[in-house]
């Protein structure tokens, strides 16, 4: 697919359009929007209100379906999708479950202690602000969905079908893609990061790898992946294949006794050394030896982000 990256609004055809925002790093997350008959469906929000309010003029200034949007979707907990919710809040606001139930773990408010606090934690906190310091998280109100759903769910905006359809834990608890049947659209959320590195914060990664397949299933003409360029089933196997090539080499070290941090330091990413975030190999390899152990306790965050800082140096 050679459509351009770019920053902005994108329209895909029958009333659908991405929103995409390079370099697809971290916090720079895309969203979509479904509109027919004068209905709208957002999937997802951005990571802080001028951001998302950004985005919102432009779908306005696109559409008139945008100027009420009837129903948002967040795909996943992360706040790069969900923090901007309460610009659209009187919205019906959806997600899976488990979702609605990560996004307690994390508030905004946290957030913003965290980045005001990352002078303090050292390496780890240096890498912290530099990826969030740009971000705005002070005085966004948390907003959570309003419905939840287990498995399937499916949603008219105005005669379209949508398909929400959860496929976490993966990528998080809950993730969820949403199906725009008839016009041949899939918005993924985080199941895809398109040149760039995805981040296993949950796993287990086979359900991940069974989620690529599904998306190909369902033979899109566009897919809208949560981070990076518009894609097609190209980018998805592209993703899958880092998955599996992840998976197995850290199972390697994993049987030889090596720690997860020794680990991360010592696989060569090779084909995937292009793609932006390549330090996310570091939460990468620890949610696998978790997977591998079957314990679950988790590394601490601080001691996350001080190995990735290293990784990135």
């Amino acid at each position: 697919m050679t459509r351009e990256y770019r920053k902005g609004l994108h329209e895909l055809g029958g009333g659908l359009y991405a929103y995409l925002q390079p370099d697809g790093s971290w916090g720079y997350s895309n969203a979509g929007l479904v509109t027919d008959a004068g209905h709208s469906l957002l999937v997802d929000t951005l990571f802080d209100l001028p951001l998302t309010e950004e985005m919102l003029r432009a779908m306005r200034d696109a559409t008139a379906a945008a100027d009420h949007i009837d129903t948002l979707v967040n795909t996943h907990a992360n706040g790069d999708h969900c923090y901007g919710n309460q610009l659209v809040g009187d919205a019906v606001i959806i997600a899976s479950k488990s979702a609605a139930e990560e996004m307690n773990d994390l508030p905004p408010a946290q957030m913003a202690a965290f980045v005001r606090g990352a002078d303090q934690l050292g390496a780890a906190g240096e890498f912290a602000a530099k990826i969030f310091g740009g971000f705005r998280f002070d005085g966004i109100e948390f907003t959570p969905p309003t419905r939840t759903f287990e498995g399937e769910l499916h949603q008219r905006v105005g005669d379209k079908r949508v398909r929400l359809i959860e496929i976490g834990p993966a990528h998080t608890r809950g993730d969820v893609l949403v199906h725009v049947p008839d016009d041949g659209v899939v918005f993924t959320g985080d199941i895809l990061f398109i040149d760039g590195t995805p981040i296993i914060w949950e796993g287990p990664v086979g359900n991940w790898i069974r989620a690529c397949d599904r998306i190909i299933e369902m033979e899109p003409e566009v897919i809208v992946p949560g981070h990076g360029p518009l894609t097609d089933a190209h980018g998805v196997r592209a993703m899958q294949g880092y998955l599996v090539y992840i998976r197995d080499e850290a199972r390697k070290r994993f049987d030889a006794g090596l720690s997860p941090a020794d680990a991360a330091r010592d696989i060569a990413l090779d084909d995937y050394s292009s793609w932006t975030d390549g330090e996310r190999i570091a939460v990468n390899v620890h949610t696998l030896y978790r997977e591998f152990s079957g314990h679950e306790e988790r590394p601490n965050p601080v001691e996350l982000f001080a190995l990735m800082a290293e990784l990135a140096r």
